[in-house]
Formats: C-alpha cells, sequence, structure tokens
C-alpha cells in the first residue's frame, strides 16, 4: 500500500487554500458568462485514452497491460489588456489503483496517487509595461536544457512511470520584468509541493533480488513546512544569453529511510524532504552552424543525511529542415556525500550521454526518438514515438521504450520495464 500521511492542521489549511481558489474561479466565471465578456473567453482540452503493455513481468508487479485514461480542460478568460485568468482542470481513470478513486477536487496535487479529479492550474495573470505577476496555481520552468534540467527546482514531476513523467504545477506568485536586454524573475511558493514517487507496490519501485515476499508500506512523516523563494536574472548580449538563478526551499526528490515494521516480513519506507539551497547558471550561444547550451546548479543542505552535489549539462542543438538534433553529457560532481538512500531521476540520469531527435515528416505526421547512455555502459534507455494526426480533432501516438543495464545501476534496475503505449487523442 502507498500512501501520504497528513495531520489535520494540513487537510484544514487545504480546505481553506481550495475554498479560496475556487471562490476566485467563481467570481472569474460569473463574469465570463456576461454578454459583454463573452468574446475575452477560450478554450482548449482532449481527451486521451491509452494502454501500456510491458514485455515482462517485475517480481513485485505481475499485471503487464495498464490503460490509462485522462480528460483535460483549459479556460482562459481577459476582461481587459491587463489582466487574464485561466483555469485548468482533469479527470482521469487507470485500471492499475494509480488514481485515487475519490472524486473530490484535488486542489493541491499532493497525494502519492493521482487525484481522479484535479485543478492542474488556477492562475491569475496581469501585465503593466516591463512588469507581469502571475498568481496561483502554476507550471514555472526555469531550466533550458533537455532531458536534464540542473535549474528547475520549482518543477516537481510525476514519476509513477519513471521515463515518461509529466509536470506538476506549484502554487506561487511570480513576478518577472523584461526590460531591454534584462530579464528579472522573482517567485514565492507558500507551500511545498512534492514529485510524485512510484507506487511501492508496482513494478517502478524495483524490489531488490531475493526481498520479493517482503511487504512495503508508506512510513514517511508529514510534507515539510515553509515557503519557498527565488530569484533568476537573465542577459542577452549581441551573440549569447546568459542567466543566474538562486534558490532557497526544500528538494522535491526525497531521501529515502527503511524502518522497520510490525514483524520481519514487512518493512516500512520513509521519504523525507531536505532543506536545500541551489545556486544555478546556464548559457546558450547560437552560431551559423548550431546552438550551444550549459547550464549547471549547486545544491546544497544542512539537512543530515543529505548530500552536497553539483549538476551540469553541456549540449548542442542543430535544426536542418525539418530535422532537429539535441546532444550532450550530463554529470555530476559530489562536493559531501552524506546520504544512503535517495529517489533522484535528475541525479540518476548524470554521467550520462544525452540525445534528442526529432522530425516533422509533414503536418499531420511527425518521429522522435530520445536517450541516456551511462559512460560506464551500466544503463541506458531508449525511447522512439511516432505521432500522426487525422482531421482537426483526431491524433494517434504510438511509443516504446527500451531499457538495459546493471540492477544497481539508477537505469538498469528498471530493465525489466521496457514498454510499448498506444495511445488516441480527440481534441476540442
Amino acid at each position: 500500500m502507498s500512501c501520504e500521511r497528513r495531520d489535520g492542521r494540513e487537510g484544514l489549511e487545504g480546505t481553506r487554500f481550495g475554498v479560496a481558489l475556487l471562490g476566485v474561479l467563481a467570481l472569474m466565471f460569473g463574469a465570463a458568462t456576461s454578454p459583454a465578456s463573452a468574446q475575452g473567453i477560450a478554450q482548449r482540452g482532449f481527451v486521451d485514452a491509452g494502454g501500456v503493455l510491458f514485455f515482462q513481468q517485475a517480481p513485485n508487479d505481475s499485471a503487464r497491460l495498464v490503460g490509462d485514461l485522462i480528460a483535460p480542460e483549459e479556460l482562459f478568460f481577459k476582461p481587459a489588456p491587463w489582466v487574464q485568468f485561466a483555469a485548468g482542470f482533469a479527470g482521469r481513470a487507470n485500471s492499475h489503483e494509480q488514481v485515487e478513486h475519490s472524486w473530490r477536487l484535488d486542489i493541491r496535487d499532493r497525494g502519492a496517487l493521482r487525484p481522479a479529479l484535479s485543478a492542474r492550474r488556477l492562475t491569475a495573470t496581469f501585465t503593466h509595461g516591463p512588469l507581469t505577476v502571475d498568481i496561483g496555481k502554476q507550471f514555472i520552468r526555469w531550466g533550458k536544457a533537455d532531458i536534464v534540467t540542473p535549474t528547475d527546482r520549482f518543477a516537481p514531476q510525476d514519476f509513477v512511470n519513471v521515463i515518461d513523467t509529466e509536470f506538476l504545477a506549484v502554487t506561487a506568485a511570480r513576478a518577472s520584468v523584461q526590460w531591454r536586454n534584462e530579464s528579472f524573475d522573482g517567485v514565492w511558493v507558500p507551500f511545498f509541493t512534492p514529485s510524485r514517487t512510484p507506487l511501492l507496490n508496482q513494478r517502478w519501485s524495483v524490489v531488490p533480488a531475493g526481498a520479493e515476499g517482503i511487504a512495503l508500506f508508506d512510513a514517511s512523516g508529514p510534507l515539510p513546512k515553509g515557503s519557498q523563494a527565488g530569484v533568476r536574472w537573465g542577459h542577452i548580449a549581441g551573440r549569447y544569453e546568459f542567466s543566474l538563478s538562486y534558490f532557497d526551499g526544500f528538494n522535491h526528490l526525497p531521501n529515502i529511510s527503511i524502518t522497520p515494521g510490525p514483524s520481519p516480513f514487512v518493512v516500512g519506507i520513509a521519504k523525507t524532504y531536505p532543506e536545500l539551497k541551489a545556486y544555478g547558471f546556464d548559457v546558450a550561444v547560437p552560431t551559423a552552424w548550431l546552438t550551444l547550451k550549459a547550464e549547471a546548479a549547486y545544491a546544497t543542505s544542512t539537512t543530515p543525511n543529505s548530500d552536497n552535489y553539483v549538476l551540469y549539462v553541456v549540449q548542442l542543438e542543430r535544426q536542418a529542415r525539418e530535422w532537429m538534433f539535441v546532444g550532450g553529457y550530463a554529470g555530476e560532481a559530489v562536493t559531501a556525500r552524506r546520504a544512503l538512500f535517495t529517489f533522484a531521476p535528475d541525479r540518476g540520469l548524470t554521467r550520462s550521454i544525452v540525445g534528442r531527435a526529432s522530425y516533422t515528416i509533414d503536418a499531420n505526421k511527425s518521429a522522435a526518438a530520445e536517450t541516456a547512455v551511462r559512460q560506464n555502459g551500466e544503463g541506458a534507455y531508449l525511447k522512439g514515438e511516432y505521432s500522426q494526426a487525422r482531421g482537426r480533432h483526431w491524433r494517434a501516438t504510438a511509443t516504446g521504450a527500451l531499457i538495459r543495464g546493471h540492477p544497481d545501476d539508477f537505469l538498469g534496475q528498471y530493465r525489466l520495464n521496457s514498454h510499448v503505449t498506444v495511445s488516441l487523442r480527440y481534441s476540442f
């Protein structure tokens, strides 16, 4: 069983927060229903039904076929040139107990299971000259690199499937200023949103050899209290652009500890989220033939049993007609190794050659491939995708993922999880 422990105070705070956001939303769409404002309303959405077929059984998960359904809808209301409201909701269902059974509206998106009904985005955007202010639940991306993004500290992800992820929005106040060649970005997040980790009773939580008969339960305590903040400064010069960033908050990826259960064959898995300060840098230098990008961040923590480390990425990009190529190296340098176990896909993909290629066949067809290969050869994955649209509304997509490597490697431990995915989407 996989669950998240919450105390009563957090639940009360979440309820108050949800009521406040829904109140703003009600006012927003109350105004939007008037004839005078109807022309400022836009919407987009889709229904996506898919199935995942795994080639092999896992020791802790015999299911090989998983069905998934998601139906997001986004609404935009612009009552005046200086303000815009946006709201996004999604319903979800799954055949493999990855989605909550309750149809409550989830505002915070902090549970171990994916919510059946969630508010994915609730944002008010105000603009005045060079100043833009976003308040509410939103997506914040600072990273510029592909596959591994060291400076993306406000971007938790859903890792229920470790190599097929999606970003989670955070509730924040964000102010951005663009003045000539300078940009300034300040973010304040009132409460912490962790990444969603693999479910303990499913194949993406890898059980060591010989421990298949041990039952795992979530022994995690409450999530960290307190706010997070960050600032970013960017500069665009004649032949290059760069930025510096600072983050003060918590790591959205957890440290892992093992606690004894009520019997020898029951073990608790506890997740803790260490305090984190990160100092980031990125640069992009375009040339006639290609673009050079580099991104790095130094992460340091005063939380006991947490590592200090540097993540960095150096990559080259080139676009040639309908082709787009990205290739580079993701690295890590540990300055203080104190953690025994972590769940850290960003660090797990380092010391690797990473690459991505995409090809636009025509207006309705596209293909793409992505890979990461460990420099020591002990882990690798390759993903390929083909997508084809029909008319204005329908799109079919087929994806294959091949994972190989040593069981002690971050990538190699998922070697039983190679799979294919087929999905059909109707957009409206």
